[in-house]
């Protein structure tokens, strides 16, 4: 099954379906969701836990590793990092191709300080990044996320975060490939990435 434009509907069809996505390339079979044709993924510029800005079209030669989330995320965060960093253990040396990136849809609460520190209990080559919210509303619409405010009155917290829990992985060449969402195992999630590693796509 080929997915066509506009990303939205890829989102749409992946919550919707949750169904097994196979690849025509080479004899490869995917567990995500793939996009068919793969798009450009969108190019953004934020700021990393190191305090380097960290652009994302310079990350070519690199699987990027993207997740949307917040560090006072009580479940979702947590989970989908933890797994994340399995994943990279499973890679073993491929590993090295590979780079985590967690975005920040908290800015107001995650400082760079706040997100090193968060970042580095799962995995100490895991990125940080993070924006104003203004820098973060058009990122966070070029790939169909979403991250809603929601008060909490009666919690210490305040306010917690409402947003979407896909994990977007973007090939070497910077091109959006795939989208995973808790569905799918580390093991298929290794599979998939290793494959991309290795074999490259064009």
């Amino acid at each position: 099954m080929a997915l066509t434009h506009p990303i939205r509907r890829y989102l749409l069809l992946g919550l919707l379906g949750g169904a097994l996505l196979l690849s025509a390339c080479g004899s490869h079979s995917y567990r995500g969701t793939v996009l068919e044709p793969p798009s450009p993924a969108p190019d953004f510029t934020l700021t990393a836990h190191t305090g380097q800005p960290f652009r994302l079209s310079e990350q070519r030669g690199k699987v990027v590793l993207l997740f949307f989330g917040f560090t006072n995320c009580p479940d979702i965060c947590p989970t989908a990092l933890n797994d994340l960093a399995v994943v990279r253990r499973k890679l073993g040396a491929d590993a090295a191709q590979v780079q985590v990136a967690f975005v920040t849809v908290d800015p107001e609460r995650d400082t760079l300080e706040r997100l090193q520190q968060y970042v580095r209990i799962f995995d100490k080559t895991f990125l940080g990044l993070r924006g104003t919210q203004a820098e973060l509303s058009p990122i966070l619409k070029a790939y169909g996320a979403t991250a809603i405010r929601r008060d909490l009155p009666n919690s210490a917290l305040g306010y917690t975060m409402d947003h979407s829990a896909f994990t977007y992985l973007i090939d070497q060449q910077g091109k959006w490939r795939e989208l995973f969402n808790d569905s799918v195992s580390t093991d298929d999630m290794a599979g998939d990435i290793r494959y991309i590693v290795r074999n490259g796509v064009t």
